[in-house]
């Protein structure tokens, strides 16, 4: 899988810049008319995957108030919180991790305002791995373009799945489709979202993102495109992978730790 940049030198994959912009900007979360416009308008149709991923994997109604009830979900790299909330209402036990400490205290301040319990930490997944945690389901949306090294964030990511979990990744797929919608013109021509939010080298492939999962032990990737419509100006879940993309991988119930 390709990427720019090279790992931190102690190994935590992080990219010193990405994790500063967005500390940033950490105040901005929940302005749903600001520089993370396009993350509340794309939740929707994220969730609705989700619900339905996980309702398919666990035989579960996705249309119940509380669909996740029982279940413990993680969401790494979970900036303010913004899907962090909406799990936490469909009953799940929600844990939110982020390397910035202003992204977790933005995200437990509004959590508190709601009402809702949800285990906040700026941590690692390499830590949460390393210590044993394990989730029903994991979740890492729109973060592995933002690293060094995406295939070892996945990797991190599925070690904290159970066995007989489900982990659910979205990104964005490396073709001149997505370098023209999600860089050109979302940046520079339509400045939904501040200019240097992507590198185009590291956009990560719907073909290396499935070669990622299976190499970590997860099975059967299912995936699905998130596609903008102008018209209705909404985002919905389709078949269109070639920029916005969702997927899901189950950990079989014989999956051994590895170490």
């Amino acid at each position: 899988m390709q990427a720019g940049g090279k790992p931190d030198p102690y190994g935590n994959n992080l990219d010193s810049r990405e994790v500063d912009r967005f500390a940033a900007l950490s105040s901005k979360w929940w302005d749903q008319e600001g520089e993370f416009r396009p993350l509340h308008q794309i939740g929707a149709a994220r969730l609705s995957f989700i619900r339905d991923a996980v309702g398919d994997h666990f035989g579960i109604d996705p249309r119940k108030v509380r669909a996740l009830a029982g279940l413990k979900v993680l969401d790494v790299g979970c900036g303010g919180g913004l899907i962090c909330e909406p799990l936490a209402r469909l009953g799940g036990s929600i844990t939110g991790i982020d390397p910035g400490e202003e992204n977790i205290a933005v995200a437990s301040a509004h959590a508190k305002e709601q009402g809702l319990a949800i285990d906040y930490r700026a941590t690692r997944v390499e830590d949460l791995a390393a210590a044993g945690e394990l989730f029903e389901v994991t979740t890492c949306l729109e973060v592995i373009e933002h690293v060094p090294d995406p295939t070892a964030l996945v990797a991190a990511c599925a070690k904290t799945v159970r066995p007989g979990g489900l982990m659910i990744v979205s990104t964005i797929n490396r073709t001149l489709k997505a370098y023209g919608l999600a860089i050109i013109a979302a940046e520079h021509l339509l400045g939904w979202l501040p200019k240097g939010t992507h590198q185009y080298e590291r956009f990560v492939t719907s073909e290396e993102l499935k070669a990622a999962l299976r190499d970590c032990g997860m099975e059967n990737p299912r995936l699905a495109g998130l596609v903008y419509e102008p018209l209705r100006d909404r985002w919905s879940v389709c078949n269109d992978t070639d920029v916005n993309y969702i997927a899901a991988a189950a950990k079989p119930e014989t999956a051994v730790a590895s170490t």
